[in-house]
């Protein structure tokens, strides 16, 4: 009876996505080429295993958390990706409904657009856009293939990231918290330009609410947010502090954990708080960069460690992350020490408290305060003129 339910809420939605694609959408800034040729949004079973070669290993990109992604080659010579839910998953029909729900109501250029889908027999697929060079972390995290992203492409990354996070929180037609972003869901088109991908776990806030107590926990080991992590408080800044893991990883050229580095390196969190009050943050800078701007990495890492703040309140939205990011004259607060998680998952007790008291859970308005001037931002700098060194602790 659950399947029953699901899908018949999946086809209503479907139905009102195929309309809309009918009537030919709202063109989301000209990101859609060749539009006309999916106004048709159901693809049969039999079309999409032709196009993967019948699910071919060969073809297969790689493996989410509830299913395998296969390219695939249309009739009309579109490439596609095809995200194939596992069989035995009744979690994932809850996600599969879900993106598709979600991805109706958005269309931006740094997030991936969707295609279609396929709800035939037991059989439950999304289709995308195929982007050919991957994800994010297929280039960061292999030393062989990083290099390609040279510090001008990071930076756009970044940007690119913010804007679509941006939209999320702030411009979509409802708030919308993506929960689990991460390397791997930032996938990369032919210029290497960011688009946010997998909205399985994304949560709708409709109306003016901001954000959710939850029993539900679901995301990535390494970006969540302690005070989502232990008491379940989900808001915009749940993602920011995800956002913040990211950026120091594409910065640093390392994930957030890393067994191999040893001692306090390991966990890149500490790590770079470490380098931070000792003024080297240029240290954390990924060695295989041949040239990088000092101002844009060191502004870049200080607003990492502003973004896992330990407190939801001192963590700024995406509008002033993407104002400092765009922008060459900005404030930028000094960071204190931010919710660092540990290596078994466990928060330290100190952290969680502070993170968690000052959300305020009786005011829905807090989760979102916004952070721009004030008192809250303490220091003034231009990217044309900026010194990396005087935003290191200890001025």
């Amino acid at each position: 009876m659950l399947i029953n339910a699901c899908m018949r809420f999946l086809f209503g939605f479907c139905g009102c996505l195929e309309k809309r694609l009918r009537l030919g959408g709202d063109g989301g800034g000209g990101e859609e080429e060749g539009g006309g040729e999916s106004s048709d949004l159901f693809f049969e079973l039999r079309t999409l295993q032709v196009a993967t070669n019948f699910f071919s290993e060969l073809n297969q990109l790689g493996h989410g958390g509830f299913g395998p992604v296969y390219k695939g080659l249309m009739p009309n010579g579109q490439e596609v990706a095809v995200k194939k839910l596992s069989l035995n998953s009744r979690q994932g029909l809850r996600e599969f409904t879900n993106e598709v729900k979600l991805l109706l109501k958005i269309q931006h250029k740094n997030l991936v657009t969707l295609l279609g889908c396929c709800a035939e027999g037991p059989e439950k697929m999304l289709v995308y856009e195929y982007l050919p060079n991957k994800s994010l972390d297929y280039f960061l995290f292999d030393k062989t293939k990083s290099p390609s992203l040279d510090w001008s492409k990071r930076f756009q990354i970044v940007t690119g990231i913010a804007r679509g996070l941006l939209y999320l929180h702030e411009e979509a037609p409802e708030r919308i918290i993506h929960r689990d972003i991460k390397a791997s869901n930032i996938l990369l088109d032919e210029q290497l330009n960011p688009k946010i991908s997998d909205f399985g776990l994304a949560r709708l806030f409709p109306g003016e609410d901001t954000h959710v107590n939850t029993f539900r926990i679901s995301g990535t080991h390494g970006y969540m947010a302690p005070e989502y992590a232990i008491h379940g408080y989900l808001s915009v800044k749940t993602d920011v502090f995800s956002f913040g893991v990211l950026v120091l990883e594409i910065v640093s050229g390392r994930k957030n954990h890393a067994k191999e580095l040893g001692g306090e390196r390991a966990d890149l969190l500490n790590y770079t708080w470490t380098l931070f009050q000792a003024r080297k943050t240029l240290e954390l800078v990924d060695p295989s960069l041949a040239k990088y701007i000092p101002d844009e990495a060191a502004m870049c890492i200080q607003l990492g460690l502003l973004c896992c703040q330990a407190s939801v309140q001192d963590r700024p939205d995406m509008n002033s992350v993407h104002l400092m990011l765009s922008s060459d004259s900005f404030t930028l607060a000094k960071p204190g020490k931010p919710g660092i998680q540990g290596r078994k998952g466990q928060w330290n007790t100190t952290t969680t408290s502070a993170a968690f008291s000052n959300t305020n859970p009786g005011s829905t308005n807090t989760a979102t305060t916004r952070v721009s001037g004030g008192s809250s931002f303490v220091e003034e700098f231009s990217r044309n003129s900026i010194s990396y060194s005087s935003m290191d602790e200890g001025r």
